[in-house]
């Protein structure tokens, strides 16, 4: 058996997030779950943005918050306050990576930009997240996911062909740039072990979204215009997309040549397919895939779902059940990854987060701070990290600098 601190490579590692939103918390919740200790600094009156967002639960958490800030600690500092400013920067001293997504130049006018902190803190990692690329000429411009989307491409790959500009259904680009912050963070935590000296990280969405259109992108470089779309379907594999059994949809994919001929022949019943060279080989398949999919449509239709399933996983050929969102949590097989950790909130009553995904010597990286209310650790990391005691707290609360 692990003990508890060989599921946290990061334990002893500390984080002061200065963040808000999804991109830099995303990247401080991931160096969370692999133990770090993450100081979330609040507005005292409002907190994160997204305290405000999706379903409410209780008094200032929601949905779109608890997704993004489990395993953190929060304080309530206002940072508009000299006092304030100067707390943070007593924390940074004590702190080995800080995160910040302020507008281009915001934390530097609060004096706790990166030359800042590291005058007082030479080890210092410091990880800035902004909209745009500070090569950019726009990189003083405030970048949202959804514009991003738009400038990067993103949304001319999505949806079917003939179909406009379609979004991902989460905040794609928040979401990469959030893990290639926290990469980059733990590549430099690991120079740092040879160096013993700090890196400011420039992270930004429009890069991060650019970085995703991936193969797509590349396509489109090479051949001047954009790619196709091909909706649910692969723009260079086929059959490899979503199809309609009698009673409901399915995944197949259909990875090579010889699945292809199992598949026609052990689940289709259709082995004068394989055989005809317009549909012998992936890229013969693909070429004439508007004369080979109405064939594969109407047979496949035949068939209910748990038999093709059945049929598919006999011959071994990758396939699943299109699920919807409520029922694929419900699923046995959620239960059995153990992806949900389940707690009790003092306000809300039984609550669930997603667990982290990572498995370390076969033990799962466990939540152990569920999301915090707001300010809920204010005191408990003031006096642990500074050496506060409860007049001078009381003096800070009374001026409202913390909460």
């Amino acid at each position: 058996m692990k003990n508890h601190l060989s599921m946290q490579p990061l334990a002893g590692v500390r984080v002061l997030d200065l963040s808000r939103v999804m991109a830099g918390p995303l990247c401080g919740m991931a160096l969370a779950d692999l133990g770090a200790d993450v100081i979330k600094v609040e507005h005292p009156e409002r907190g994160d943005d997204t305290r405000d967002w999706g379903v409410r639960i209780g008094s200032h958490n929601t949905s779109y918050f608890n997704s993004c800030n489990r395993n953190k600690r929060s304080i309530c500092v206002d940072l508009q306050a000299e006092d304030g400013q100067e707390l943070v920067r007593k924390l940074a001293a004590q702190c080995d990576v800080v995160i910040q997504n302020f507008k281009y130049g915001g934390a530097q006018k609060m004096g706790l930009g990166y030359e800042d902190l590291r005058r007082i803190n030479p080890k210092i990692i410091y990880c800035s997240i902004s909209g745009y690329s500070v090569p950019s000429q726009e990189k003083a411009r405030p970048g949202y996911d959804l514009v991003i989307q738009g400038e990067t491409g993103l949304m001319a790959m999505n949806g079917e062909e003939g179909q406009g500009p379609l979004k991902f259904g989460i905040a794609a680009v928040d979401m990469f740039t959030g893990m290639y912050s926290a990469q980059a963070i733990l590549a430099v935590l690991y120079e740092r072990t040879r160096t013993g000296e700090g890196r400011h990280i420039q992270m930004s969405l429009y890069d991060s979204g650019m970085m995703i259109t991936s193969y797509y992108g590349l396509t489109a470089w090479l051949n001047k215009g954009d790619p196709a779309k091909f909706g649910n379907s692969h723009p260079s594999i086929v059959p490899y997309g979503v199809f309609e059994a009698a009673d409901g949809p399915l995944v197949i994919a259909v990875g090579n040549n010889g699945q292809f001929r199992k598949f026609c022949d052990e689940v289709i019943l259709c082995p004068e397919l394989p055989v005809d060279p317009k549909f012998a080989t992936n890229t013969e398949r693909s070429k004439n895939r508007h004369e080979l999919l109405p064939i594969l449509l109407g047979r496949i239709g035949q068939f209910s779902r748990a038999d093709l399933l059945e049929r598919m996983n006999k011959a071994g050929i990758p396939c699943g059940q299109v699920l919807g969102l409520y029922e694929a949590l419900q699923s046995d097989r959620t239960a059995q990854t153990q992806v949900w950790h389940r707690f009790e909130d003092a306000e809300a009553g039984a609550q669930a987060v997603h667990a982290p995904p990572y498995i370390i010597d076969g033990a799962r990286s466990g939540v152990r701070h569920p999301p915090p209310h707001l300010g809920e650790h204010t005191a408990e990391v003031l006096r642990e990290l500074l050496d506060l005691g409860d007049g001078q707290l009381e003096s800070l609360t009374r001026r409202s600098v913390i909460k």
